[in-house]
């Protein structure tokens, strides 16, 4: 029996039709791939580059579904957006980090703020603990 079909006995064996919510379409609005990692903890600080075969474990993926926007690539946390000249934040509403990307029709602007915007596209700071891990990458074409 197809899951439709047993969808249809039951409701017909029940008698009662449950509304389904509406299925909304994922979209990707951003996907990175890091190339620096700095793992801190108050007594120490460890910067690593990472390798191209590693980064696509570590990289960045935030999704939109609906209005709503959710960190793929780390559980699928829930994350609020704040947009300011030259920058998108995502922030996880838990406090366990965010993501800030540079807008993509203002890539050239900010490039000229220092070296790091203009060699990395976004920066993602993680919360561990009491700890932390930063990763600063480009975004994946």
């Amino acid at each position: 029996m197809t899951p439709s079909n047993f969808l249809k006995v039951l409701i017909v064996t029940v008698g009662i039709v449950i509304p389904l919510p509406a299925m909304s379409q994922s979209k990707t609005v951003f996907s990175g791939i890091p190339k620096i990692k700095i793992s801190e903890g108050g007594v120490g600080r460890v910067p690593e580059k990472i390798l191209r075969e590693n980064a696509v474990n570590v990289g960045c993926v935030i999704s939109q579904i609906g209005d709503k926007f959710y960190l793929a690539s780390r559980e699928n946390k829930e994350l609020a957006s704040v947009k300011s000249t030259g920058f998108i934040t995502f922030y996880a509403i838990d406090g366990s980090g965010y993501v800030r990307i540079t807008a993509p029709d203002r890539k050239q602007v900010v490039s000229v703020m220092s070296e790091t915007e203009s060699q990395f596209d976004y920066v993602e700071h993680l919360l561990i603990g009491l700890r932390s891990v930063t990763y600063y990458g480009v975004v994946k074409r």
